[in-house]
């Protein structure tokens, strides 16, 4: 599918997007979008230190906040941030350097998508990811060494160049709320409002059973569990089955008022360390044995993007992530089976991820947000996307991973660096987050400047 066409199929359900809710008001859209000439780039990071965290057979131990500085010919400046995530968005990078080399391989890709954009005019932050894209993907390819660089590698890069994008397009645009900068192309895939959202915890590849009941008894409701453990086929689904049997028997009891059947939903995430559709469906059967299937709400990224299993058939829903790099991969993934897709404003862009809500939308296949183990600030990006995704199957809640405060060694430091620090929608009570009128007003912050991040481009 391209973008014409993309477009066109969008186009039948603008009016629906555009009346169904009193937040999205055509008549906020900007009569005419300004172009919008960048004078000036720059670009900045600061490193920080993790707890390790464990996934597709290797781990992280820190993660790089970059900021993206865009200044345009009026003189308005704004700052973008992104968190780097090389394992997780191209693991053959991660294994072929040092963790830092890879993080400043991913660096080098925004500077010059920033380079890209000196002395250029752009319009839309989503046609401007679509150019931006082909060409770093190219340089990206160059400077690693890698022929077949993913297209989640370069779209991570540009994370911090499309939210300073966003930002500088809102204030030439006169526009002050999320809500009026969503093109109308792509509002009915963001129509809802979600009183609350789920604040889903991540557990890394062996994590035991008790830290997973503690995390229940503390009220979160549904848990992102790694699974893919390392070793060799064999060991690892052997590993996987007993981690499944030990997390029923913990939590497998308790209920939930945030699902129709009133017990705890699991999601398991096996980035894509499962060979082949056999090897999963032991996993499966062996639910079924113990009681546990029923209560699956996804599997997410059992295979190798390489591998085009279909995966419609398994009776459990089968989300894309990583490998559902554009709309026109998710498009793909969809053909394959794939029931529902994990978005990534915070990974992925937004403007990438307001064309698959959208696609996803038409198809009628769920959404929901997972992390990256990103920052404070970047958490309410996430969030707000996961707040205006319709429902996913079985539950009356929006869908959100955060796992930050999980990871970063210094979460608290981080926090302060948020513009509405102190609001209710920042914290998680009792497994939610509270996303109420006054989230929506104030777009959960992220249009507001943060003094710490500012602070690195005074002159």
């Amino acid at each position: 599918m391209n973008r014409r066409e993309f477009v066109q199929k969008s186009a039948a359900c603008t009016a629906l997007g555009l009346t169904a809710n009193p937040f999205l008001n055509p008549n906020t859209l900007p009569k005419s979008e300004k172009s919008i000439r960048i004078q000036k780039v720059s670009s900045n990071f600061e490193r920080e230190p993790l707890h390790p965290y464990r996934f597709k057979g290797s781990a992280i131990t820190e993660s790089w906040q970059t900021m993206a500085y865009l200044q345009s010919d009026s003189g308005a400046g704004k700052v973008g941030l992104a968190t780097q995530g090389v394992l997780w968005s191209d693991s053959s990078v991660f294994a072929a350097h040092s963790e830092s080399a890879g993080n400043a391989l991913m660096y080098a890709m925004s500077e010059r998508a920033l380079q890209m954009m000196k002395g250029n005019a752009f319009t839309s932050p989503v046609q401007l990811v679509d150019d931006l894209l082909p060409e770093l993907l190219a340089y990206g390819r160059k400077i690693t060494g890698n022929p077949y660089l993913r297209k989640t590698f370069a779209l991570n890069a540009l994370v911090c160049v499309d939210n300073a994008a966003w930002l500088l397009y809102a204030h030439e645009n006169g526009l002050s709320r999320l809500d009026d900068m969503i093109p109308a192309a792509y509002r009915p895939g963001l129509s809802h409002r979600h009183a609350k959202v789920a604040s889903i915890p991540s557990f890394s590849v062996g994590t035991s059973a008790e830290r997973i009941k503690e995390a229940a008894d503390e009220g979160y409701f549904i848990m992102k569990l790694k699974t893919g453990s390392a070793g060799r086929q064999a060991e690892m689904i052997e590993k996987d089955i007993a981690f499944l049997t030990a997390v029923h028997r913990a939590i497998g009891h308790y209920e939930t008022p945030y699902t129709d059947s009133g017990k705890i939903p699991y999601y398991f995430d096996a980035n894509g360390r499962y060979e082949s559709k056999d090897t999963l469906m032991r996993f499966l059967d062996h639910a079924k044995k113990i009681g546990a299937f029923d209560q699956i709400a996804v599997i997410e990224e059992p295979f190798e993007e390489s591998n085009e299993t279909y995966v419609g058939d398994l009776g459990v829903i089968v989300a894309a992530d990583e490998s559902a790099h554009t709309v026109e991969d998710a498009a793909v993934r969809i053909e394959q089976g794939y029931g529902a897709i994990a978005v990534k404003a915070i990974a992925k862009t937004l403007s990438m991820t307001m064309k698959i809500t959208q696609l996803a939308f038409e198809k009628k296949i769920p959404c929901f947000c997972a992390d990256l183990t990103v920052s404070p600030i970047l958490v309410d990006w996430n969030k707000a996307v996961a707040a205006r995704l319709p429902s996913f199957p079985g539950m009356n809640i929006g869908l959100q991973e955060t796992n930050g405060h999980q990871y970063f060694k210094n979460w608290d430091t981080l926090m302060s660096y948020h513009p509405k620090a102190n609001a209710s929608w920042t914290k998680t009570q009792k497994g939610v987050y509270e996303t109420g009128p006054e989230f929506f007003e104030q777009s959960g912050g992220i249009l507001e400047p943060s003094a710490h991040y500012d602070s690195f481009f005074k002159s």
